[in-house]
């Protein structure tokens, strides 16, 4: 049973499927700034109060940093997006600025992705603001990349995210085959609440319907063979 816009029951013994279920009670009524608001804050009730602004403090997000964070999210995320492994390869850790480390999880197909089925959930539930929460609360620069045609993702630590109206998710269609939108818009609607709002409101511009090429040409010449006749009367 859905619940009122805004509100959402957790389970006491949560399963997976109730998870997911919550999170969309959650997506729910909710602009995104606020669902990324709120997702932040459960993951810094997960941390004791303090460590995140000691490891920013403590730690530069150096090669051996990254590759550290990255093999405790590998291990620590497991049960939300299922197995993974970690790679090496060139991170571009400033701009134009690659360096090899192994810092990159790749989540073979995300578990997350594939049971809510839609990329407003993944971008705003998941990417958007553990990419914040990793680079604005603890210093280390995170960038996810999902891949929504295999379901699989990578976290590449070290690397800084763009803007999001500058991410490729931005212009991300619907999830196929599971969001009936997906055949009728160009990019999710979910992804960006401020978005779907502009659109929604912006005024469609009135056309004024052209006759049909004959009768406009007629009247054309209609209208210069009067002014010519007015023209000519004028003169004499």
């Amino acid at each position: 049973m859905l619940l009122p816009a805004g509100t959402f029951h957790v389970p006491s013994n949560i399963q997976y499927e109730d998870f997911v279920q919550v999170s969309k009670e959650i997506f729910r009524g909710r602009s995104t700034q606020e669902q990324h608001a709120l997702v932040r804050r459960v993951l810094l009730s997960l941390v004791p109060p303090g460590i995140p602004a000691a490891c920013k403090a403590l730690f530069r997000p150096t090669r051996w940093a990254a590759e550290v964070n990255a093999a405790v999210a590998s291990w620590g995320f497991f049960w939300l997006v299922g197995d993974s492994e970690l790679r090496s390869q060139g991170v571009e850790v400033a701009p134009g600025v690659l360096r090899e480390q192994a810092s990159v999880v790749h989540i073979k197909k995300c578990r997350y992705l594939e049971a809510s089925g839609c990329v407003g959930l993944c971008v705003n539930m998941c990417k958007v603001p553990t990419q914040s929460f990793f680079t604005n609360d603890f210093g280390m620069p995170l960038t996810m990349n999902p891949n929504f045609e295999d379901l699989s993702c990578e976290m590449v630590f070290g690397q800084a995210p763009p803007p999001l109206e500058q991410d490729a998710v931005y212009t991300q269609s619907c999830f196929v085959p599971h969001c009936s939108l997906a055949d009728r818009i160009e990019a999710c609607p979910k992804t960006d609440s401020e978005r779907a709002k502009v659109l929604v409101r912006a005024p469609r511009q009135q056309q004024v319907p052209a006759g049909p090429p004959a009768a406009v040409g007629a009247g054309s010449s209609s209208s210069s063979r009067s002014g010519s006749s007015r023209s000519g009367n004028s003169s004499s």
